[in-house]
């Protein structure tokens, strides 16, 4: 996927923010765009690879759609990740203001449709993903699993790539306890952050 001046940009919410500058694009937070950022330019200095942070702390997808033209259409990305909607299930059990399934599709797919037609960059879907850490993450499965069959059928219809993180962070905390991963099962730990960098430069090499 990699090539010759590459713009990737990275999207999302907190988990993809991780504290970047709003001032200073080469400031990309403490989280798995600087280490995608990092490695892959260590790896192939020779490209002059740009790399973009806009991931917003809070953001459902509906903030995102409505920040879609400057955030991403405009800065012409030749890759574009995307991990959004924990925060479309979190709200349900915070603030009782849910998204629904059919609402979260249909802002995802207005996202997809608008970068397909104005854009010529490959996608890569990111799964949301939650960890049964504390314990009352257990019972955000019955929102946000409808979401992530959501990401799986839009990652097929749209042809972009997936990266299933629910399954992988699954997979990661039966071999560690999922507290490693994400002290609060959302925001992850540096490990946490180091495992999505992994497997999304594995997929960018690809």
């Amino acid at each position: 996927m990699l090539k010759d001046e590459a713009v990737i940009l990275f999207q999302g919410d907190s988990v993809t923010d991780a504290g970047r500058s709003r001032e200073d694009d080469a400031q990309l937070g403490l989280g798995y765009p600087r280490l995608v950022s990092s490695l892959l330019s260590a790896s192939y200095p020779e490209l002059g690879l740009q790399f973009i942070n806009r991931g917003i702390s809070g953001n459902r997808v509906r903030d995102l759609k409505a920040r879609w033209s400057e955030d991403c259409l405009e800065l012409k990305p030749d890759i574009l990740t995307i991990l959004i909607g924990i925060n479309d299930c979190w709200r349900r059990y915070d603030r009782e203001d849910p998204t629904s399934p059919e609402q979260y599709e249909e802002d995802y797919r207005w996202i997809l449709t608008q970068t397909q037609e104005r854009t010529a960059a490959q996608i890569i879907l990111l799964e949301p993903f939650v960890l049964p850490y504390p314990p009352d993450r257990i019972a955000w499965r019955e929102d946000l699993d409808p979401k992530i069959q959501v990401v799986r059928k839009l990652a097929r219809e749209f042809k972009t790539r997936l990266i299933p993180l629910d399954g992988l962070f699954a997979e990661a905390s039966a071999r560690r306890e999922p507290q490693f991963w994400a002290p609060d099962g959302v925001h992850p730990s540096p490990a946490g952050h180091a495992l999505i960098a992994q497997v999304l430069i594995r997929e960018l090499e690809g």
